[in-house]
């Protein structure tokens, strides 16, 4: 099994930055990816970005594209988003993903995709 924690949410001003990082412990692995998602309340979880393990190939859903940078320290088990120029529309409960195998020049946008899944933190980001 795979553990994954969030942290570094919280509350920022719109225009403002913020970084949420996630790290995995247990049975971790030396391949696939991890990523990102967020949900807005009432809304359903969206994909935000995803980075494969080696950190060579990166995605990012449109409305994050250009202001959020995905990346990650495998010597830590560590994925990092940081988000930069947020509007009050990122605020969500952000959610660290992982999948164990990664195809190259896939993108996996989809929730289905993912083995793992973190708790969750907010953000929120006020106008």
């Amino acid at each position: 099994q795979v553990q994954l924690v969030e942290s570094g949410g919280g509350l920022v001003q719109a225009g403002g930055s913020l970084r949420v990082s996630c790290t995995a412990s247990g049975s971790t692995f030396r391949s696939g990816a991890m990523g990102w998602f967020r949900q807005a309340p009432g809304k359903e979880r969206k994909f935000v970005a995803v980075i494969s393990w080696s950190g060579s190939t990166t995605y990012y859903a449109d409305s994050v594209k250009g202001r959020f940078t995905i990346s990650r320290d495998n010597a830590k088990n560590t994925v990092y988003l940081q988000m930069n120029v947020l509007k009050p529309e990122d605020t969500a409960v952000y959610y660290c993903t992982a999948r164990r195998t990664y195809l190259s020049g896939t993108f996996y946008y989809r929730s289905g995709h993912y083995d793992y899944w973190g708790q969750g933190t907010q953000v929120t980001v006020s106008s």
